[in-house]
C-alpha cells in the first residue's frame, strides 16, 4: 500500500520529567508549577474535570505549546530545544484533524509521506479500516473519523504516545481493540491517555494522574489508591434484608464492606445460609472519590 520504511522498535527504558512547568494561552496560565517524573513503560491515565488542563499538559509535553517556565525533558533532552526528541513522540488531539476532501487511503498516504515512512498495511489491519479506505473523510461518521485519526498516530513507532480521549465516539468493540493495542505498546513505551470514563481508566491504566485547576493532585499507581468506602450490590431471589440487613434498591441488595476481600466471604456466608446469589458487583468506581 506504499510508504513502507519505518523506524525499527528498540526495547529500552524511557524517562519523562516535567520540572516546575507552567503554560497556557493568551498570557494566562492553565498549568501551574507541574512536577512529574515518569520512569517506566506503562499506561498513565490522565483524568480531571473539563478545563482542568489535560489537553494543555499533552500539548506542552510534545512541544506544541512552549512552557512559560520550567522544563520538559524526555530521556534527558529538552523537548523545546530538540526537534529530534519531539519526533520520538506523537500527540493525538481529541479533535479529528483530517483533510475532509481526501479519502482515508489518500490521507494515510499523505501523513505517511510527511512522516518520512510508515506501515499503512499494519494500521489498516489493526484498526479494521479496509471498508473505509476509499471513502472520503467528509462522508464518515464521527466514530469512523476517530478510527482514521487514530490510524495516523500508529503509522510508525514512537517512544512516547500522548492520546487525548482516543476512544471517544468509538463503539465498544473498536474501543476494546484500541485499548488492547495500547496495552501491547505500553510494554516498552510510555503511553499517556486522557479519559473522562473512570471505568475505562481503571481497566486500562496502571498509573493515574489527576489534574485539577491546572495542578497535579494525584500521581501514583491506581492500586495504591486508598478507599474510604466499598459498596456492593447483590442480586438474589432470596430476601437478603433479613439475612444480612441489606437495603434493597434498583434491583440490588446493597451492602457496605470494609475491604474488597470481604466480598468473597460474604457470598460464602449467604450460600451456606441457603441463599441463591446470581450476581455481585462493586457499585462505585474508586476513582470517583478523587473528584469529590
Amino acid at each position: 500500500m506504499g510508504c513502507r520504511p519505518i523506524v525499527c522498535r528498540s526495547v529500552s527504558m524511557h524517562t519523562l520529567e516535567l520540572s516546575g512547568v507552567s503554560s497556557g494561552y493568551g498570557g494566562k496560565d492553565v498549568l501551574h508549577d507541574i512536577k512529574l517524573n515518569i520512569t517506566e513503560p506503562s499506561i498513565y491515565v490522565v483524568v480531571g474535570p473539563n478545563g482542568a488542563g489535560k489537553t494543555t499538559l499533552f500539548r506542552t509535553i510534545c512541544g506544541i505549546l512552549e512552557a512559560r517556565s520550567g522544563s520538559v525533558r524526555f530521556d534527558g533532552a529538552d523537548v523545546f530545544e530538540s526537534s529530534e526528541t519531539r519526533r520520538r513522540m506523537i500527540y493525538l488531539s481529541h479533535l479529528n484533524a483530517l483533510p475532509e476532501e481526501m479519502t482515508v487511503r489518500q490521507s494515510l498516504d499523505f501523513f505517511c509521506e510527511i512522516e518520512g515512512g510508515g506501515d499503512i498495511d499494519h494500521v489498516v489491519q489493526a484498526l479494521h479500516l479496509e471498508p473505509l479506505m476509499d471513502k472520503k473523510i467528509s462522508d464518515l461518521s464521527q466514530g469512523q473519523k476517530k478510527r482514521a485519526s487514530i490510524a495516523k498516530v500508529f503509522l510508525r513507532d514512537r517512544d512516547l504516545y500522548l492520546l487525548d480521549e482516543p476512544t471517544s465516539n468509538v463503539d465498544p468493540k473498536v474501543s476494546r481493540e484500541i485499548r488492547e493495542y495500547l496495552l501491547n505498546l505500553s510494554k516498552d513505551r510510555i503511553v499517556m491517555y486522557s479519559s473522562h470514563n473512570l471505568y475505562e481508566a481503571r481497566e486500562i491504566g496502571t498509573y493515574l494522574i489527576l489534574i485539577k485547576d491546572g495542578t497535579i493532585k494525584f500521581s501514583d499507581k491506581i492500586s495504591n489508591l486508598q478507599r474510604t468506602k466499598h459498596r456492593y450490590g447483590i442480586k438474589s431471589p432470596s430476601d437478603l434484608t433479613k439475612m444480612i440487613g441489606a437495603e434493597f434498591s434498583n434491583g440490588y441488595y446493597m451492602v457496605n464492606l470494609n475491604a474488597p476481600e470481604e466480598a468473597g466471604a460474604l457470598v460464602k456466608q449467604l450460600v451456606d445460609g441457603g441463599a441463591v446469589v446470581t450476581e455481585m458487583r462493586e457499585l462505585d468506581n474508586p476513582l470517583e472519590e478523587l473528584f469529590e
